[in-house]
């Protein structure tokens, strides 16, 4: 009989099997000189690699998927974080509803968002449409349920009201409270949220073809360009912007955490 702890190293390695063989597969391709049909290819080079990143789009495109998601993040955390803790604070019947308005936005496709914010806007007298504002709002719509289960679930694995009210006995008001005792305690939740909302951003493609076009091309509008006449150097942005999510994913980790620690030791004073 096979103990339940056995099965671990097998599925982790199913797991790890199914996440890096389709990633090394599309490596090798993006390297290869010729590949018929051998299991390797006949010959390896760097040359795709080089003619998608010389051009100046690329850098461009980066540039743009960047800002976007950052952006994106940014104001995602400062609507959802607050609101989340006030609900759960002062109206914590309004859970059940909270849950239902950020679930909704994974039964809207892409394109029917983009067609409905496009028909809204057009006939208000604002200048949004084609503007990378209106994509920054479209992205917070889809992005909002990655942000607030992460966080809801760290807000619910602490006791809110007994740190507020101790931080409020001793003084501090409602921002000082949120910002120097609630913050540090769901920090996991805000890291995973950023983390998600991250990713599901830098790898948008229909909002972005749809609400801007080509007047703020990103890097998956680049990509998906050169999968029309060179699958080996569409292979190679593939794997460039699996590494440049995974390398910002490092990178926001290591800030959260390096910002965390002062607050943690103030608040341990």
């Amino acid at each position: 009989m096979i103990r339940r702890d056995g099965w671990r190293p097998a599925v982790l390695g199913l797991f790890l099997m199914f996440m890096l063989v389709p990633l090394a597969a599309t490596v090798l391709f993006s390297i290869s000189t010729r590949w018929d049909r051998t299991i390797f290819p006949e010959g390896l080079t760097l040359q795709w690699w080089f003619k998608v990143t010389e051009r100046s789009a690329f850098v461009d495109t980066l540039t743009n998927s960047l800002i976007l998601s950052f952006v994106t993040v940014l104001l995602a955390l400062l609507l959802v974080a607050p609101t989340a803790y006030w609900s759960y604070l002062r109206v914590p019947r309004s859970r059940p509803l909270m849950d239902i308005l950020t679930f909704i936005p994974f039964g809207i496709p892409g394109v029917v968002l983009a067609l409905a914010l496009i028909r809204f806007y057009s006939n208000v007298p604002l200048p949004l449409i084609n503007t990378p504002a209106l994509l920054v709002a479209a992205c917070m719509v889809i992005s909002m349920p990655f942000m607030y289960r992460p966080v809801a679930n760290a807000l619910e694995a602490v006791d809110i009201r007994l740190l507020t009210e101790a931080a409020q006995s001793l003084g501090a008001g409602w921002s000082k409270t949120f910002v120097r005792v609630v913050l540090p305690n769901i920090l996991p939740g805000i890291l995973s949220g950023c983390l998600l909302v991250f990713s599901a951003v830098f790898a948008e493609f229909t909002l972005v073809n749809l609400l801007v076009g080509t007047r703020f091309k990103t890097f998956p509008i680049y990509l998906v360009e050169f999968t029309r006449f060179d699958g080996r150097q569409a292979s190679a942005l593939a794997v460039i912007s699996f590494a440049v999510a995974w390398l910002i994913s490092l990178l926001i980790i290591w800030v959260v955490g390096r910002g965390s620690r002062p607050t943690e030791a103030l608040g341990a004073r």
